[in-house]
């Protein structure tokens, strides 16, 4: 159970976020638009939180997905938003900054 609170948090095993976006990966950031505008990593797709259900066709479900955002909550409940529609390969990049850092 604490493994699978981890897995849902991005606690769970560290991931290799290059080898991702080297897959073909898209970078999802859940951020509102104005947040997105003060800074985001080059290529990532901006589609807030609030707007993430109604947008699921924008993203590819057979490619790899990582979402962020600020601290890592908000990508959190994006990841388990794709997760139950159906998106199998979903990644939790936490906050932005540190994920631009890991890419």
């Amino acid at each position: 159970m604490i493994n699978a609170i981890k897995n849902i948090l991005g606690f769970g095993p560290k991931v290799d976020y290059a080898a991702l976006l080297k897959q073909g990966a898209t970078i999802i950031d859940v951020r509102t638009k104005d947040e997105y505008q003060g800074g985001h990593i080059k290529g990532s797709v901006n589609i807030p939180l609030q707007n993430l259900q109604n947008n699921l066709s924008k993203i590819k479900k057979d490619k790899p997905v990582i979402t962020c955002c600020a601290s890592g909550m908000r990508s959190a409940s994006a990841k388990s938003i794709l997760k139950s529609n159906g998106f199998t390969e979903v990644h939790n990049g936490g906050g932005w900054m540190s994920l631009q850092n890991k890419i």
